[in-house]
């Protein structure tokens, strides 16, 4: 609740200060989701370290989330590089022929 109201915050405190409002709400919202982040870890870090809830297969399955997070990215910036080497090396006919 509090992660999703400090997107909230900053979202609309960023677009009130593009327009000339005050920095204070956008300023509420990241210290939410700081506040949220550092609640969350230290969670995840109890729960593992302490109270032993990771077990193999969830050490297992947090591996392999960040194995495919990582595969993710790699495979987003091949396709936006990709598509920026194309347009770059043959433009289309319908942008004039030029880069």
């Amino acid at each position: 609740l509090t992660g999703s109201m400090g997107a909230f915050f900053l979202t609309a405190g960023m677009a009130g200060w593009f327009h000339k409002s005050i920095i204070s709400l956008p300023l509420i919202g990241m210290a939410l989701i700081i506040l949220t982040m550092i609640q969350w870890w230290r969670d995840i870090i109890r729960e593992g370290t302490y109270q032993g809830h990771h077990t193999h297969n969830v050490s297992s399955g947090l591996r392999w989330g960040m194995i495919l997070f990582i595969l993710s990215e790699v495979c987003f910036f091949f396709a936006f590089l990709w598509a920026y080497f194309h347009s770059s090396l043959a433009p289309t006919p319908e942008l004039g022929s030029c880069w």
